[in-house]
């Protein structure tokens, strides 16, 4: 079979070692580069390798006990929140550069799927994991405590975490907001969201968000948590069900930037002047955010940031060196012209 052919096909390592001249074995040890060959050897060995297209099996080699994993296992909700796309570019950015690989897992905001997804993973023998949020099953939590493994948590800061964790305190960022508009001398405010059941984190900021609120006076009249995902469409016709119900509403927090520009957007498609008639506030300072008409106000988080932190507190981990448990890596808010200054009042 000429070399062409075979590069039409899955190329064995039997068929490398037969071009090159050699055993399986010796070409087994050149790929591995545990020595015990010639350099005229291993020239000859890695010039059939590019001339074949050969490609190792890496995750065989890791079962078979002779190199260290490369993989970490990387759970998100989904890739459909632009704000976690951004985490796990963070990442994989960093862990690649590290000569790592991301084993991406989906976990559909439940824990089910997440318990799924770790058991699966764990059966790779990865090197570590990070997975977001800090709520898991037990039979989860039971499977991460005795893997061996690095673990970060990512998302929601977690003062005791499994192991390690990264993220933002989620209620003091949603009190930070209530307390804002409260000072922007709203009074009776609204909440749009998703359902809780399924984003502890949002829960946390909405709890932060309605204290600082009724510290200050005000109150939030109504909560609309929606039986779907935190997205545009959504939070275009969540608003319209919350104003629908003739609440003396002034303003409106979002549980993310998505769903406050469908909220923007439908008020714009009534005539309604944003911020003179109703106040729109978001929550994660998308990029869009800065270039649109009217800036969105909203609380900066720096989810790139996130995922490199979470990426490197995962490498120091594996390399042994001293890392600390927690690291909150902050938010600000941004004031934006979705919502009245306090001087307009």
């Amino acid at each position: 079979m000429s070399e062409k052919a075979i590069k039409t096909s899955k190329v064995s390592l039997s068929e490398v070692a037969r071009a090159a001249g050699v055993s399986k074995m010796t070409a087994s040890r050149v790929l591995r580069g545990e020595g015990g060959y010639s350099e005229n050897t291993r020239l000859k060995v890695m010039e059939k390798v590019d001339a074949l297209g050969y490609l190792p099996n890496r995750l065989a080699t890791v079962f078979a006990g002779d190199k260290s994993s490369t993989f970490i296992g990387v759970s998100i909700p989904d890739l459909g929140n632009e704000v976690f796309a951004q985490v796990l570019e963070g990442i994989d950015r960093k862990l690649g550069s590290f000569g790592h690989q991301s084993v991406l897992g989906l976990t559909q905001h439940t824990l089910e799927e997440e318990e799924s997804w770790i058991r699966t993973v764990l059966s790779w023998q990865p090197a570590g994991l990070i997975l977001t949020g800090r709520y898991h099953s037990p039979r989860a939590t039971d499977m991460l405590r005795n893997a061996g493994i690095p673990i970060v948590e990512i998302w929601d800061l977690n003062s005791s975490p499994l192991d390690m964790s990264v993220g933002i305190n989620h209620f003091d960022s949603g009190f930070d907001m209530g307390r804002y508009l409260i000072g922007c001398g709203y009074c009776d405010i609204g909440y749009v969201g998703t359902s809780h059941d399924t984003a502890n984190a949002a829960t946390t900021r909405l709890d932060g968000f309605c204290k600082a609120v009724e510290g200050g006076g005000g109150r939030v009249v109504k909560q609309l948590c929606l039986h779907d995902t935190a997205t545009y469409y959504p939070g275009y016709y969540g608003t319209e069900q919350l104003l629908a119900g003739g609440a003396p509403i002034e303003c409106i927090f979002y549980q993310n930037d998505s769903m406050a520009f469908g909220g923007l957007q439908y008020a714009t498609a009534r005539g309604m002047q944003v911020p003179r008639d109703i106040g729109i506030a978001g929550w994660g300072d998308l990029p869009i955010a800065s270039v649109m008409t009217k800036r969105l106000t909203s609380m900066h988080v720096p989810h790139l940031k996130l995922g490199q932190a979470a990426a490197e507190m995962m490498l120091a981990r594996l390399s042994n060196e001293p890392v600390s448990a927690c690291r909150d890596i902050g938010f600000r808010l941004i004031p934006g012209t979705t919502v009245r200054r306090a001087e307009q009042s």
